[in-house]
């Protein structure tokens, strides 16, 4: 009989103590969490009683038979309120990805748009940059709208901008339709192509009580300027307070007294009569009055915009490419229900001393967005793999529901990354594939060292790596002052199914969970790792189930099956 043993918690674990759990009957709460409202797939219709959700697992996986189990925290009969003996929970991390993953990613509609149509060079001999544009401007008008790009490849040596709703670049597909760019000045910390909204945040509506983690509702001061279908912003100040929870004083400097979106959420109910607001996906965290928790309105995401079958390039000299720091082939930044899919990255034919590479520094980036999909993409060879944000193929920032599934990265420096500031939670990073990641020394080091995918930046909440592969490597740990501060990078987020032979270290603030590793090289005692000495805070080690067991792990992807769950038969 297959007996997994997990790690026994203290008492004093730093996020259920703080959180008022779900489930429990607390005057902090925004509302009777005894009857505590679960989300469905017409949110707010299903109601499950978390009293008897409290289910001592007696710390091991269930044994379904001789060659599958399931994880002690995942039962066959799981709600999102499911809580083991010693209050450890996994989210339900099924809201990731376009509209919540409950429709599929659309065929792009409306007319269509040729760029050569518009004067667009399909051999690639001339620059194609203003006709792109034009295409660009013409499908706006008409949103929703495609630009489409025959077969051929096309050399575009300025930038490309995308700032309306319903415009989707649409190639022939990623094997026949070429893009390359070819500009290496003033591109610093930006993209050659950006898809960009322009959000902006009305008044502060303050919490009366504390969010509860797991929580959809929120109750506010005042409700009278909030209405269903707005777009809303959840978040506090990173006070001294909150800094000393979480033992990050002196390290955490970088946004200290700074209001932070945590999550990014639709207004589903309010009820004036109680001000309580509901919204769509629950609260990954605990939204303390102590520190400002507050709601606001949003307005300005750009939507249902796609990015779809086509190879992208901006490989350039070598020597620029390394002059260069943060250059992004693709940039999705304010958006929400927005895609990337069948997107590759290819060898440029521009520039002469490339060396076969295919990116300047870094492929696509998910910046202050919501519900986007990445599927069936790959980048890969970065030119710049050095220090300084360099080599991050598939960056998340800053953004809530992001789905990467079916993709891989290849050659990056920190091939999947979510970086930089507080306030990503609730992504999920499907069937990726992480493979050479390394980390360069200078543009004359031609081999460096291993370098992982990871939690790169405070506090990524909630996250799940799901049935993905990795050669090199995963991790979510302490960085203290590495990175302008970015102190502890990770909590309560989950790696399910991990397989590849690569090395895993977690070592997550408060609780994380390594269930049903394959070949992985798992490490999660934080005294083995200098930053996380100090142990109060990571520790106890993370929960850990069937390493190397991964591949009787039922089911074999979490997020499939807690979608399937949402939405019902």
């Amino acid at each position: 009989m297959l007996l997994l043993v997990a790690c026994t918690a203290p008492a004093d674990r730093l996020v259920p103590e703080d959180s008022a759990a779900i489930g429990a009957d607390s005057a902090d709460s925004a509302s009777d969490t005894d009857d505590s409202s679960v989300d469905s797939a017409d949110s707010g219709d299903t109601s499950v009683e978390t009293g008897d959700s409290t289910v001592d697992t007696d710390d091991s996986a269930v044994d379904t038979g001789p060659d599958t189990w399931r994880s002690a925290l995942y039962p066959e009969d799981w709600t999102p309120a499911f809580t083991d003996g010693d209050g450890r929970f996994l989210h339900d991390f099924s809201y990731a990805g376009y509209h919540a993953g409950e429709v599929a990613i659309r065929t792009a509609p409306g007319a269509s748009f040729d760029v050569t149509a518009y004067g667009a060079d399909a051999t690639g001999a001339a620059d194609s940059t203003a006709a792109i544009q034009a295409a660009i401007a013409a499908a706006s008008a008409a949103a929703p709208a495609v630009v489409d790009f025959p077969a051929g490849t096309f050399r575009v040596d300025g930038v490309l901008t995308v700032g309306t709703s319903g415009v989707v670049l649409r190639g022939a597909g990623s094997t026949t339709t070429f893009v390359y760019f070819t500009k290496t000045t003033g591109v610093d910390y930006a993209a050659h192509l950006t898809f960009g909204g322009a959000v902006t945040q009305g008044t502060d509506h303050l919490l009366v009580v504390d969010g509860v983690v797991r929580a959809h509702e929120v109750q506010l001061a005042d409700v009278s300027d909030v209405a269903v279908g707005d777009s809303v912003a959840i978040g506090w100040t990173i006070t001294d307070a909150f800094i000393e929870e979480h033992g990050m004083t002196g390290t955490w400097v970088s946004f200290n007294g700074d209001w932070k979106t945590f999550f990014r959420r639709t207004v589903t109910a309010v009820d004036p009569g109680t001000n309580t607001v509901t919204v769509d996906v629950p609260l990954r965290y605990p939204a303390k009055l102590r520190d400002g928790a507050s709601l606001r309105v949003e307005t300005g995401y750009l939507s249902e915009c796609g990015l779809e079958a086509l190879a992208l390039s901006n490989a350039a000299d070598w020597d620029a490419a390394w002059a260069s720091t943060q250059v992004h082939v693709a940039l999705f930044s304010e958006v929400q229900d927005c895609w990337v899919r069948d997107v590759v990255s290819f060898a440029s034919p521009y520039p002469s001393d490339a060396r076969g590479k295919h990116l300047i520094s870094s492929g696509i980036e998910v910046l202050d967005s919501r519900r986007v999909t990445i599927a069936d993409s790959v980048m890969e060879e970065a030119e710049h793999r050095g220090d300084g944000g360099n080599g991050y193929l598939f960056e998340i920032s800053r953004s809530n529901e992001v789905l990467t599934v079916d993709t891989t990265a290849r050659g990056g420096r920190h091939n999947f990354i979510q970086n930089w500031d507080f306030g990503t939670s609730g992504c999920v990073w499907l069937r990726t594939t992480s493979e050479d990641g390394r980390s360069l020394l200078g543009d004359w080091d031609p081999v460096g060292f291993s370098s992982y995918s990871e939690f790169h930046h405070s506090l990524a909440m909630a996250n799940l790596i799901d049935q993905s592969e990795a050669t090199d490597g995963w991790q979510g740990v302490n960085r203290q002052g590495e990175s302008s501060g970015a102190g502890h990078s990770a909590t309560q987020n989950v790696w399910w199914g991990l397989s590849g032979g690569g090395y895993l270290r977690s070592m997550q603030v408060g609780d994380g969970y390594v269930i049903g590793t394959d070949g992985m090289d798992v490490h999660v005692d934080p005294t083995e790792w200098d930053w996380n000495s100090s142990g109060e805070y990571t520790a106890p080690e993370d929960w850990t189930e069937g390493l190397d067991e991964g591949a009787a792990l039922l089911p074999a992807s979490l997020y499939e099956d807690q979608l399937a769950r949402r939405m019902g038969p």
